[in-house]
């Protein structure tokens, strides 16, 4: 690895592609370097890539792109234009993860049903790897959805002949502590669609890369330790973020076909069109990836909201595409911790929500121990949203060959569920990123996206609805019963449809109508007692000069509201017994149930224990 602090002039040049989208936050962040001179894009004369509306081909949308067939390099931006600062930038790696040569990564199911899985988080690769670390995660990195996206459910359905079919599983589950009957039921996602079928639209998809000054960190500790200091790289370490999204980004468009647009946005203190929106049939993809491996530093504050903003610009001509036909998507890959802008969650999850509005949908891909899963969550729980934590660029490359088709089609719109009895109301629903706009009677999923099958089960492919009787049953039997079920969703044609069931909820003694309803209200238990644990810690360890156990700075920094300070992994009453306690309820859950990869979870629970 190139040793850190070369000056511009030393470093060789990586061409940075890929800008984070979402809205900066406030003043510029202590410890980034501030850029000098005036970062305009157009400076150079450059395209900004917005050449008004589609005409309805799949010709070059720039006009200065050639259309005589032959193949461009129309990559735009050069690091020398960053300015020289004080030296503190970093030269990356110049890592050659992935193919020059363009060779297609395939969709990989594990088997050729589909079902269906929520939109939001795509997994707890960030709280996982935390724990691994030794670090107190983010409550928010224990999203629900994303949990369950780790595991295989069965749904309780039986055979769907439409795009999508709701079936449903009741339980009364014991409660570990006392031993009190709770009524749950899930909603299964099943759908008609197999791999062989199913064909993602085109796309028009803009890549939004972070290179701020954190994106120099390495991928395995944070940027700023617990004082509110920059750590230092120093010798030889493990890979910086910047490279790991450099190689991300490289795995990402060996998944683009010639019918696909691909443009880049890049963006620290301010953005930077790094490619314009472009067919990649006319690119010379071979060329763009070099300079994605080559020209890639980090520094700079964090001004989310310009990468965001120069992103729908590049969308916003196509917002009247077919969407049976075409998807508009931005992906953004950052450790969310903007700092200059507007980076208020009400701003930047409005600028997202007003996009998805008109069709222009989103994706994050975290990177690094310190991605902020609490600013993502929530500014993506909007309709066509998803992120997920990476841990390795061999992660998402491999993640790339399975769920990219996926993960960029939703399929299935605001999706309504009502309940209709006299005896039993909603409580809780988990496994949406709509949980909060549940009501008594209602409860919402803003989006559902394909997902693989394996062994008769859907990866994430249930919503957890927690209900409780109207009246007060006491310690008797729950009142049980039938219940009507109307669930209603629009297509991705704009369709409305609906179904309703009635479903017979048990009344005495423990019951599961199938192994996926049983794993769903394990995981929920489970997610709720670690986010429940992680406030709690985070709530207590207000660190202060007379109580830190460390030296503190001369000169403390004062971090923006979104940049992470790391915080060991601490254990404190009443947590550790009621960790020590769960675990046995969850390896007995776990053996009834029947799923070995449950046992990942009982690892994570012994590395808490073993810091109690």
């Amino acid at each position: 690895m190139a040793p850190v602090g070369v000056t511009m002039e030393r470093a060789t040049y990586r061409r940075q592609f890929l800008a984070v989208a979402g809205a900066s936050l406030g003043a510029a962040v202590a410890g980034c370097t501030d850029l000098t001179g005036d970062e305009s894009d157009n400076d150079d004369g450059s395209d900004d890539g917005d050449d008004g509306p589609d005409d309805g081909d799949d010709g070059p949308d720039d006009s200065t792109f050639p259309v005589d067939g032959e193949r461009v390099d129309d990559w735009k931006f050069d690091p020398r234009q960053m300015g020289g600062g004080d030296g503190g930038v970093t030269a990356s790696t110049g890592s050659s993860g992935g193919s020059a040569g363009g060779a297609q990564y395939s969709a990989a199911p594990e088997s050729e049903d589909l079902g269906l899985a929520a939109g939001g988080a795509g997994n707890v690769a960030t709280f996982r790897r935390n724990v691994r670390e030794g670090y107190l995660p983010q409550p928010e990195s224990v999203a629900y959805e994303g949990l369950f996206y780790d595991y295989f459910f069965d749904t309780g359905g039986g055979s769907c002949s439409e795009l999508f079919c709701p079936a449903y599983s009741p339980a009364a589950a014991s409660e570990p502590m006392d031993g009190g009957l709770e009524p749950y039921l899930t909603v299964g996602l099943d759908s008609s669609l197999t791999a062989s079928s199913f064909e993602r639209p085109a796309l028009n998809l803009v890549v939004v890369l972070d290179i701020s000054g954190s994106m120099d960190g390495t991928f395995e500790e944070y940027y700023y330790d617990r004082t509110g200091q920059r750590r230092e790289v120093e010798g030889e370490t493990d890979r910086l973020k910047i490279d790991v999204a450099s190689e991300a980004l490289v795995a990402l468009t060996e998944q683009l076909r010639p019918e696909d647009r691909l443009g880049v946005v890049l963006y620290n203190n301010t953005d930077h069109l790094a490619k314009p929106l472009n067919p990649v049939a006319e690119t010379d993809m071979d060329a763009i990836r070099e300079h994605m491996r080559e020209d890639l530093i980090a520094r700079g504050g964090t001004n989310t909201e310009a990468g965001i903003d120069r992103a729908t610009s590049l969308l916003r001509p196509h917002a009247d595409a077919d969407p049976t036909e075409r998807e508009n998507r931005t992906m953004l890959i950052t450790d969310a911790m903007p700092n200059i802008g507007d980076t208020s969650v009400e701003g930047l999850r409005g600028t997202l929500e007003a996009n998805a509005d008109d069709g222009l949908y989103t994706s994050v891909v975290g990177v690094g121990l310190d991605f902020n899963t609490e600013l993502v969550d929530r500014i993506t729980s909007i309709e066509g949203a998803n992120y997920s934590g990476v841990n390795s660029a061999d992660e998402f490359r491999e993640r790339l060959g399975e769920r990219f088709e996926y993960m960029v089609s939703p399929l299935v719109f605001d999706l309504s569920l009502e309940l209709d009895s006299s005896d039993y109301r909603i409580d809780c629903v988990y496994g949406t990123t709509a949980a909060d706009e549940t009501t008594g009677e209602l409860a919402h999923v803003n989006t559902l996206f394909p997902s693989p099958t394996e062994d008769g089960g859907t990866r994430g492919g249930v919503v957890l609805v927690e209900t409780e009787p109207t009246g007060d049953p006491g310690d008797g039997p729950l009142p049980g019963g039938t219940v009507s079920l109307t669930a209603s969703w629009r297509t991705r044609a704009g369709d409305t449809q609906s179904t309703t069931e009635r479903v017979v909820l048990p009344a005495e003694g423990e019951h599961y109508d199938s192994t996926g309803v049983r794993k769903a209200i394990l995981l929920q238990r489970y997610g709720t007692l670690l986010r429940n644990w992680i406030a709690h810690e985070r709530g207590r360890m207000v660190v202060t000069e007379a109580s830190a156990d460390i030296e503190a700075p001369d000169e403390p920094r004062e971090l923006g509201q979104w940049e992470q300070q790391s915080v060991d992994l601490t254990v404190t009453p009443p947590y550790d017994e009621r960790f020590a306690a769960f675990r046995e309820h969850f390896a007995s859950e776990a053996a009834a149930i029947g799923d070995e990869d449950l046992d990942r979870e009982l690892e994570i629970i012994d590395r808490i224990l073993a810091a109690a």
